[in-house]
């Protein structure tokens, strides 16, 4: 079995309060879900109305699969052009 999990941060530079940050990341988090069927959550910077930290993962049985649905998924959200990508991090684990 392999694990991916990524951490996006994402800079959304078109919003001014914390309701207009959750209304966007809600989006995110539904399009993704609905689209790749990942686990998906906003893990970090719930007070920062400019920043959240978003984190998915996926299970498969090949790391390349894996990796590439993680690839797609960082994609995706970049072309939804909803908000920039600050930083992201892919972490891969086999047991």
């Amino acid at each position: 079995m392999v694990i991916g999990a990524c951490k996006i941060t994402i800079r959304i530079s078109s919003v001014s309060s914390l309701k207009g940050k959750r209304q966007i990341v809600k989006k995110i988090v539904e399009r993704v879900k609905n689209k790749f069927n990942s686990s998906i959550a906003e893990v970090g910077s719930h007070d920062k109305w400019q920043k959240a930290e978003i984190g998915f993962c996926v299970v498969g049985n090949e790391g390349s699969f894996v990796n590439s649905v993680l690839d797609k998924i960082l994609d995706y959200i970049e072309d939804m052009q909803l908000a920039e990508n600050i930083h992201s991090e892919i972490e891969i684990i086999h047991l």
